[in-house]
């Protein structure tokens, strides 16, 4: 099993809707990817001082599943149109587990 897990800190100038739309689109590709065998997104809860504002973790059967995923063309599309207009920084990982 691969897990990816993905951290964002958004611009300051983020909407709320375009924030909303984030989650929207990235929770859709489960439907489209059939590789993602788990995926979940949110929020930061604001317990912390200094954590990053969105977080996704993604589970895949291998790494092969988790390249389909990466390179789709619907999740291209999410990062293109909705995550980088947005983006003050990310941090990710992939392990196994």
């Amino acid at each position: 099993m691969i897990r990816h897990i993905v951290l964002f800190t958004w611009t300051d100038d983020a909407t709320d809707e375009q924030r909303a739309a984030v989650a929207t689109e990235l929770r859709g590709l489960q439907a489209v990817i059939p590789q993602i065998r788990a995926f979940t997104v949110g929020d930061d809860a604001g317990i912390n001082q200094g954590n990053h504002d969105f977080a996704v973790v993604a589970d895949f059967d291998s790494v092969d599943d988790y390249l389909v995923y990466r390179d789709h063309p619907d999740h291209q599309a999410v990062i293109a149109e909705r995550i980088k207009p947005i983006l003050a920084s990310r941090a990710a990982v992939q392990f196994s587990f």
